[in-house]
């Protein structure tokens, strides 16, 4: 991942391959943002007008780069938008940073160093200008272009070197947040990672293997329940997906805890390492993409691994429940009973509404150790991505308050999320004559029936929200800010804040 330093240097001083200012939408014209002060200085003042001549409008994420003039030590500056200017008494909201400063490290790919000359108001600034930037310059190298990272003349390479002036490297304040920035842009681009692994590349077993070395890396407990021990132990759900596949399903526990926590968190993923639908085979043309249907074990392994890095005083466990579906003579059949963890049973009506089967079994198990409360994060179905378009996830709970807070906290990070209802009279649609319930209902509503199937496993008690990412977890278009094609990293952002959170106390 790129370096990042603090430095008090000027714009016009600071060596460098690039400089990056900020420029805003004004009511006459683009309008060159705080921080820029010396740049501007360096163009007599005429910045914005050389910008506007150049048909920069300083809308959001919009680049321009132009050579930079004399007095300056950086031969390029490049502007990019932040959208619409602030009132003259506030500043920029930090997601406008974040995004601005994304383009922008996107901009200079293949660039050594770029000085980030934004405007940074105080240490949270700071903070959403370097996470932006850091999440900005992810790119996605397979095993096979690995060595092309040390080649100079790689313009696809990320960019190397991140200077945020203005910020103040002997300011707790300041260092707190490049340091808290710095280890939640190295954890997003891990789950990214994960998700853009090749599915021949990342099973089950694979991804259970990358727990257990991060394990070792910072002293989280890791235990691995292979199919012997999940037959054994009655994983009736986990063991229903997998067993259609020659590449066996794991359940991975990864446990943070702190001497002082009060607090104990539960995360749940849902990892299915790849999804052809089973016996119930997806279409044409909606298999290529699947690779991605374990976005949410990456999120929540990447968010216990961040809480550990971080040092919260909060007790933090994942949840993994990986598999494979796959049809086969020995997968799991439409018209099947699956006995799941717990002893409720569930007729399994669509072999590709495998995910609430893995994540029912998961939450059930998360709930025998009783935990204050437990997020689930899932790909889990299509009806959310038709309901909130590509972008947003939908946060639905058993607890109104805690489902409001999971809300907030999303926003709060910059990931678009929206409340969804859980409403009783969908819970009818999934009666079953053989079953407990089954794993399908109307058509109507699916998403959030699936939201009430996995209620059905979560102990009584228990304040639970179930984020369905199914939209924001993979971009298929162009990047756009922070997020890159492919793999986004969704939801991490939200289970590390809601992890700072509560062990703050700010959530009861």
């Amino acid at each position: 991942m790129s370096a990042l330093t603090l430095s008090t240097s000027s714009a016009a001083t600071l060596r460098a391959d690039a400089v990056v200012i900020g420029v805003a939408k004004g009511p006459k014209g683009p309008v060159v943002a705080a921080g820029a002060e010396a740049v501007d200085k360096a163009f007599d003042g005429k910045l914005a007008a050389v910008l506007e001549a150049l048909g920069a409008t300083g809308g959001e994420g919009e680049t321009t780069k132009l050579p930079a003039p004399s007095g300056l030590k950086a031969p390029v500056v490049l502007a990019v938008g932040l959208g619409e200017a602030p009132a003259k008494d506030e500043g920029f909201a930090h997601e406008a940073l974040r995004r601005a400063a994304g383009s922008a490290a996107r901009a200079l790919a293949g660039t050594k160093k770029a000085a980030f000359a934004l405007p940074v108001e105080d240490a949270d600034a700071a903070g959403a200008v370097a996470e932006g930037a850091l999440l900005g310059a992810y790119s996605y190298r397979p095993a096979g272009t690995a060595a092309k990272k040390n080649d100079k003349n790689d313009k696809g390479a990320p960019l190397a070197e991140i200077a945020l002036l203005g910020g103040k490297p002997r300011d707790k304040a300041f260092k707190a947040a490049a340091e808290r920035a710095t280890t939640v842009a190295e954890e997003v681009n891990r789950a990214r990672d994960l998700v853009n692994m090749p599915p021949n590349e990342l099973d089950p077993k694979t991804f259970a293997a990358a727990a257990q070395t991060a394990g070792k890396e910072f002293g989280l407990k890791v235990e691995v329940l292979d199919e012997k021990a999940l037959l054994k132990g009655g994983f009736g759900g986990i063991m229903g997906v997998g067993r259609g596949s020659d590449a066996p399903p794991r359940l991975v526990r990864i446990g943070y805890t702190h001497p002082k926590a009060e607090k104990t968190l539960a995360l749940v993923g849902k990892g299915i390492t790849y999804d052809s639908g089973g016996i119930s085979l997806k279409p044409a043309g909606h298999n290529e993409t699947m690779k991605c249907d374990m976005a949410g074990a990456a999120a929540v392994f990447a968010a216990v691994v961040s809480a550990a890095r971080l040092g919260l005083q909060v007790n933090v466990t994942g949840w993994l429940a990986l598999a494979e579906n796959m049809p086969s003579g020995s997968a799991t059949r439409p018209g099947d009973v699956l006995k799941m963890y717990g002893g409720k049973t569930v007729e399994v009506l669509n072999t590709d509404a495998e995910g609430r089967l893995v994540l029912g079994d998961a939450l059930a198990r998360a709930s025998e150790e009783n935990p204050d409360a437990i997020v689930d994060v899932a790909t889990l179905t299509g009806a959310m991505v038709l309901a909130l378009g590509n972008r947003t996830f939908g946060v639905m709970g058993n607890d109104d308050a805690f489902r409001t807070s999971v809300y907030e906290i999303a926003e709060e990070v910059g990931e678009q999320a929206w409340p969804m209802p859980l409403p009783a009279e969908l819970r009818k649609a999934m009666d079953s004559p053989v079953a407990d319930f089954a794993n399908m209902g109307e058509r109507m509503g699916s998403g959030l029936l699936a939201g009430i199937f996995l209620k059905e496993f979560v102990g009584e008690g228990i304040a639970w929200a179930h984020l369905d990412i199914a939209g924001p977890a993979y971009h298929e278009s162009a990047p756009y800010g922070y997020t890159p094609k492919g793999g986004t990293g969704s939801a991490v952002r939200t289970l590390v804040r809601l992890a700072e959170h509560t062990a703050a106390g700010d959530l009861g």
